[in-house]
């Protein structure tokens, strides 16, 4: 399964979800479903743009972690 870190680069370098949203370009929801791990891809123009204000590689924002994925939820 992969793991969305965001939310510890984010601490690393001390930067809130408004302003980098801001800075990359994203809506502030769109950003926080990415944080949160509930998306279910990310474009690699977004993920170059992370990295770009991050100051990071995309491993260190993306991880796998070797566990299976969960099984989506139905919608009945």
């Amino acid at each position: 399964m992969i793991r969305v870190n965001l939310d510890v680069m984010m601490a690393r370098r001390k930067i809130r979800l408004n302003d980098l949203a801001a800075a990359v370009g994203i809506s502030i929801q769109n950003l926080s479903v990415l944080k949160t791990g509930k998306a279910r891809a990310i474009r690699f123009t977004t993920l170059d743009a992370l990295c770009r204000v991050l100051d990071c590689q995309p491993g260190d924002i993306l991880e796998h972690d070797g566990s299976e994925p969960q099984p989506e939820p139905s919608d009945d």
